[in-house]
């Protein structure tokens, strides 16, 4: 999955989601929202079929968006890893 970063500046990021679904941004999302350091996250496709879904995450004051996205990765990262087919 490429990114690309739209906006980072401590506690909101926005980021562009190269061939990103909504399957994808809707588990972030959910994620996200679950999490009591994280204000608000969405995210935004304009039209599907010409347009890269962004997603916007703003945090708590004292933590930083980024290291928040990381964290959520790393954690959908070893779920996913520990699938047995």
């Amino acid at each position: 999955m490429t990114v690309k970063v739209l906006k980072n500046e401590g506690r909101e990021l926005r980021i562009r989601v190269i061939g990103g679904s909504h399957t994808e941004l809707q588990m972030f999302r959910s994620r996200l929202n679950d999490r009591d350091d994280v204000e608000y996250a969405n995210y935004f496709q304009n039209h599907p079929d010409l347009d890269d879904p962004e997603l916007y995450v703003r945090t708590s004051k004292g933590k930083k968006a980024n290291k928040v996205l990381k964290e959520i990765c790393s954690e959908i990262s070893k779920e996913l890893s520990s699938i047995k087919l």
